[in-house]
């Protein structure tokens, strides 16, 4: 039986980043995003989410390690995020 190695802390952090940014509709026009009654406002979530993927970006870039709590936080905050646009009708439901 062989044992799966897992990626070290910054490739996945370097994955959850690319998954999140190929699942998230950040490129949605703003009229989009405001067209009705909202549970959060879509705009600052996505405006949120991704100043955060740029900030790991940006410190990925400058050699810092995550941590796994810090990649659980994004994960989470991703999440969050998705379910409040789901819950505004921007993304489908799956």
């Amino acid at each position: 039986m062989s044992r799966r190695t897992r990626p070290d802390l910054s490739t996945a952090m370097q994955r959850l980043i690319r998954e999140v940014r190929t699942q998230v509709p950040f490129d949605m026009p703003e009229a989009s995003l405001c067209r009705g009654p909202c549970k959060g406002c879509s705009k600052k979530l996505l405006e949120f989410l991704d100043t955060e993927l740029e900030e790991w970006e940006g410190w990925l870039e400058e050699g810092e390690v995550p941590r796994f709590g810090d990649l659980a936080r994004l994960e989470r905050l991703a999440r969050k995020v998705v379910a409040a646009l789901r819950k505004n009708g921007l993304i489908a439901t799956v």
